[in-house]
């Protein structure tokens, strides 16, 4: 999985960053696809600019409703159906997106040549496609908020071919069950566990992208022991009552939040326009102080996970 952060400020755009949008490039070797995290004002223009087309992204998610997360999704809706994108899209958001989607279009007299669905959540899983599972948390804003929690599904071990062999099992359809996991009996009677002849299963990786927060119960499930942890520092911790009062995070608390999580690395986004390229290292220094793994998110910066 890598991700592109196309908007890293926050409320409002700056000149060296625009407002929240996140794009999860899913790179799996047979069934590829784009999800897009919020979708601020100017989000097709930060598109743009990649090698990657809005006809591609499949699925959106939105953590809130507040403008900076939400207004760049009508002229990306509508702008799909204008270049003549048939491909489906399903936007996943709380509360009220259906009915904002519903009368943006209708006012402005727009229509979708495409299959639309729009999938208003609540806490708990949101969607599993075979590949991977995404689960929403409830957060501490004060709209509507969720962090989603995305993660692979373990990938199975290798077959071991040559000792199924060895044993007299002939390669053919049989394997595909016992490379499956499943338990085959054979014409002369013996029973075989595939689980027997497969290599230790890969673990899946594990992202968790926050929404706007303030500290909340749900937050270290969400991040608990996840690869990469995305969430808002959007002021330092001299600021911190005034960012709490307002549903955000400081740098300390989100750094703490890693560190008691356990988290493989912190990806510090949702910047106040207050801080430019100088000001910002001390929102660093700070995370760093405290959990050494944190990252500041530029607008295009691409990161692995």
């Amino acid at each position: 999985m890598e991700l592109l952060f196309l908007g890293t400020s926050a409320g409002v755009p700056s000149r060296a960053r625009n407002v929240s949008a996140l794009l999860l490039n899913l790179q799996h070797p047979t069934q590829p696809a784009l999800w897009l995290f919020d979708c601020g004002e100017g989000t097709q223009h930060q598109l743009m600019k990649t090698a990657y087309h809005p006809g591609k992204v499949e699925k959106i998610f939105l953590t809130h409703l507040h403008g900076d997360h939400l207004f760049g999704l009508p002229g990306l809706i509508c702008s799909r159906s204008m270049a003549g994108i048939t491909q489906p899209l399903t936007i996943y958001g709380p509360t009220g997106i259906r009915e904002f989607i519903e009368t943006t279009l209708r006012l402005s007299g727009t229509w979708t040549d495409y299959p639309l669905s729009i999938v208003e959540i609540s806490a708990g899983e949101v969607m599993d496609d075979g590949l991977r599972r995404v689960t929403a948390y409830p957060l501490d804003h004060p709209l509507e908020c969720y962090g989603y929690r995305i993660e692979e599904h373990d990938k199975p071990g290798a077959l071991d071919a040559r000792a199924l062999m060895e044993a007299g099992i002939p390669a053919g359809p049989l394997f595909q069950r016992l490379k499956a996991g499943e338990t085959v009996t054979l014409e002369d009677g013996r029973v075989i566990n595939g689980q027997d002849y497969l290599s230790p299963s890969t673990p899946g990786k594990k992202l968790a992208i926050f929404g706007d927060t303030a500290p909340c119960p749900a937050a270290r499930e969400l991040a608990q022991d996840v690869d990469l942890m995305v969430h808002e520092t959007t002021l330092e911790a001299a600021m911190e009552e005034k960012a709490n009062s307002r549903g955000h995070s400081s740098t300390r608390q989100a750094a703490q939040l890693a560190r008691d999580a356990n988290a493989g690395r912190l990806v510090m986004t949702h910047i106040s326009s207050r801080y430019d390229s100088v000001s910002s290292q001390k929102l660093v220094d700070e995370c760093r102080a405290i959990f050494p793994h944190s990252i500041l998110a530029e607008d295009f910066d691409a990161i692995t996970v």
